[in-house]
């Protein structure tokens, strides 16, 4: 049997081949697969819950229909959707995991990841990350009238993507040492992420181990997706 692993898909209504695409790879590929993993993004922004438009509840409609066949479905948060709370796992059927997880695939041990708690090299992000992910913060924000909301999550999304073109390309990437970190401390040889949109399996080694980071790429063009099965991970382009 196949697990599937997916990530950074940006799901906006903006974008509907990237929708429709995914959609498609719902009824599909991944009808029968043993469990579908989503390691963050999967919308392009989520300010709650409560706050759905069309497009958001299509697309929780269709992970239901699809957790209901009997599929499972593991769901992390990413750097533009870590609102994602209690609704939306109850409404689509999918489980929400803390990052990082230890999973059991393939054989093996694996650590996943969104993987931005890995780009310590971006200072000014994990600052921000940090005050993101705070409880706190999310109590506050919850508390925002919807066109403020809004307002924040576009202002939001258009200094990152200044940000992103301003920055340099090696601080945007992970950090080697904050992975050689991960990994000892979980004691795995195997790491899989996504977030930095550069799909790619590096191999190296740590304390005279042999191991490997996986990354997934994006859902702008083509869809990303990694498929574990008896004869190890393989990374494959999807067209919509």
């Amino acid at each position: 049997m196949t697990t599937l692993f997916i990530s950074d898909l940006h799901l906006d209504s903006s974008r509907p081949a990237a929708t429709d695409g995914f959609l498609r790879f719902l009824k599909r590929e991944a009808a029968g697969c043993t469990s579908l993993y989503i390691l963050g993004d999967l919308f392009e922004y989520w300010i709650g819950d409560n706050e759905l438009n069309p497009h958001d509840r299509q697309v929780i409609a269709a992970l239901s229909e699809f957790t209901k066949s009997g599929t499972r479905c593991f769901v992390m948060h990413g750097n533009r959707d870590f609102l994602l709370g209690e609704q939306f796992c109850r409404e689509s059927g999918a489980t929400l995991l803390p990052d990082p997880t230890l999973i059991y695939v393939g054989g093996e041990s694996v650590l996943i990841s969104h993987g931005d708690y890995l780009c310590t090299d971006d200072v000014s992000y994990q600052r921000f990350r940090k005050i993101v992910r705070d409880p706190r913060f999310k109590t506050l924000y919850s508390k925002l009238p919807l066109k403020f909301k809004q307002s924040l999550a576009k202002k939001a999304r258009k200094k990152s993507s200044s940000s992103y073109e301003l920055k340099p390309p090696e601080i945007l990437d992970v950090n080697q040492r904050a992975v050689e970190q991960a990994l000892t401390q979980f004691n795995v040889t195997t790491m899989l992420h996504g977030h930095t949109h550069r799909p790619a399996i590096h191999e190296f080694r740590l304390a005279n181990r042999a191991c490997k980071r996986i990354v997934l790429g994006d859902w702008y063009k083509e869809g990303s997706v990694l498929r574990w099965a008896e004869n190890g991970p393989q990374l494959a382009s999807l067209q919509f």
